[in-house]
């Protein structure tokens, strides 16, 4: 069984972690991966998009020139949609891109994600993450302890909500902050590493073999 290292905040090993990508899940569905990060993806789109038509655009709805006898093509309004400065004939309206997949499904994305970062060793343990109160210069001094090069990504995994750790780590490029029960597969996948506290992983663990009893 594969054993992760745990640090402590200074880098040095204080433990191991016995784990497996099975322990979370028994396989990884490529597709399955695919098919949650694109509808996270794709539920980001603002969809705020548009074009005015004829009745939008400013100008006159009086007939250009008479009908007959100029020796011009038959032309209505200025407004009209072939002419520049008109509008668009085939109009393009706000949307709604957002969809949701089944919720079992997406959460069997988030533990393949993990499966994933486990299989692929790119997954860090350390036994306690915690400040006294927020301060930015501390986080970057763990993270450096523990070999996470500034400006990679990063997501750090708390075992519940730590006002204190998110506050350290907003305003530090590419690292993001997520309690254990919020982790879903795009923001796994989405970085490139993922620091996870040992509560976490516990947390994290637990759940996972819960559910495969529930579905024994």
């Amino acid at each position: 069984m594969p054993k992760l290292t745990i640090y402590d905040r200074k880098g040095n090993k204080v433990g191991t972690y016995n784990v497996e990508p099975t322990d979370f899940a028994p396989r990884i569905n490529k597709q399955l991966l695919h098919d949650a990060v694109v509808m996270y993806q794709t539920n980001l789109r603002q969809g705020s998009h548009q074009t005015r038509s004829r009745g939008m655009v400013a100008g006159s709805t009086k007939k250009m020139y008479r009908q007959k006898g100029t020796g011009n093509a038959r032309a209505g309004q200025k407004r009209s949609g072939i002419r520049r400065g008109g509008g668009h004939i085939h109009r393009i309206h706000n949307r709604d891109y957002s969809y949701r997949l089944p919720r079992k499904a997406l959460q069997q994305a988030t533990r393949m994600a993990l499966a994933a970062k486990v299989r692929d060793d790119e997954l860090l343990v350390i036994d306690d993450l915690s400040f006294a109160e927020p301060k930015t210069k501390d986080m970057v001094t763990v993270l450096r302890h523990l070999d996470c090069k500034q400006g990679d990504s990063l997501l750090v995994t708390t075992e519940k909500y730590d006002q204190n750790v998110y506050r350290s780590a907003r305003n530090i490029a590419g690292i993001m902050v997520a309690p254990a029960a919020d982790l879903n597969a795009f923001h796994v996948l989405k970085s490139r590493r993922l620091l996870v506290t040992k509560g976490a992983l516990d947390a994290l663990v637990s759940a996972a073999k819960d559910h495969s009893g529930a579905r024994e």
